[in-house]
């Protein structure tokens, strides 16, 4: 056997060494997310495939059905934030943390007040035993809030026929503390969306209904004809 076989079978056991050695990290990590081993193993699972790839092709003229490329781990570390600090919840490492606000504000017109609250109602009903009745939605509010609650609590909820969606604003801030929900009384609207000082407005963003939208792709349509 030459030296070529040689280098080629050993490449073959490394290729067996790292597969075990992955599939081991993955057990351990038990599906958590960003494990430093599980990253490491298969790293190094990818460059014994590629070097194997690589011999075999430099000795034999085959290639294996691997479609991979090497990976520097230093380099890879650096661009997908992986075996960092702060990457299984201790963000000690990060010499730079940051939290962000992001607060959003959106209108709606009613066409209808009776259609809202029966959409409301139907809303506050699901999930209900058959014998067992539901208070009234009282005004446009209750039933806007009804609405969020029965969805996933995003405006999502309220994409429905009986809003007409106005215009809107979306703000993103770099905020020197996170949202300490507690420390406002329920009856406050105002003060968990205060700025507060040293916050920093990054940029905002101004939201317009979509049947506005739709209203200037027709003005631009007519004034093309002729």
């Amino acid at each position: 056997m030459t030296d070529q076989h040689a280098e080629l079978d050993a490449a073959l056991e490394a290729v067996f060494a790292a597969a075990r050695a992955h599939l081991a990290a993955v057990k351990a990590a038990d599906g958590r997310i960003d494990d430093d081993e599980v990253w490491q193993s298969y790293v190094a699972l990818n460059n014994a495939s590629y070097s194997y790839d690589e011999r075999l092709l430099d000795t034999f003229g085959e290639v294996t059905p691997w479609d991979v490329e090497s990976i520097d781990p230093n380099e890879a570390d650096q661009r997908f934030g992986v075996g960092l600090g702060g990457v299984d919840g201790d963000e000690s490492g990060d010499p730079y943390p940051r939290v962000l606000s992001v607060r959003q504000r959106r209108d709606y017109q009613v066409p209808s007040v009776a259609a809202l609250v029966r959409v409301a109602e139907a809303a506050r009903r699901t999930g209900l035993a058959e014998d067992e009745e539901s208070a009234p939605v009282e005004g446009v509010g209750e039933a806007v809030l009804e609405l969020l609650q029965a969805g996933d609590g995003s405006l999502g909820a309220l994409d429905i026929p009986e809003l007409e969606p106005l215009d809107g604003v979306v703000m993103v801030s770099e905020v020197t503390e996170p949202l300490a929900v507690d420390a406002y009384d329920d009856t406050d609207g105002v003060g968990p969306f205060q700025p507060a000082d040293g916050d920093r407005l990054v940029g905002r963003l101004d939201e317009h209904p979509y049947a506005a939208d739709d209203e200037l792709v027709d003005d631009d349509e007519a004034g093309r004809v002729g």
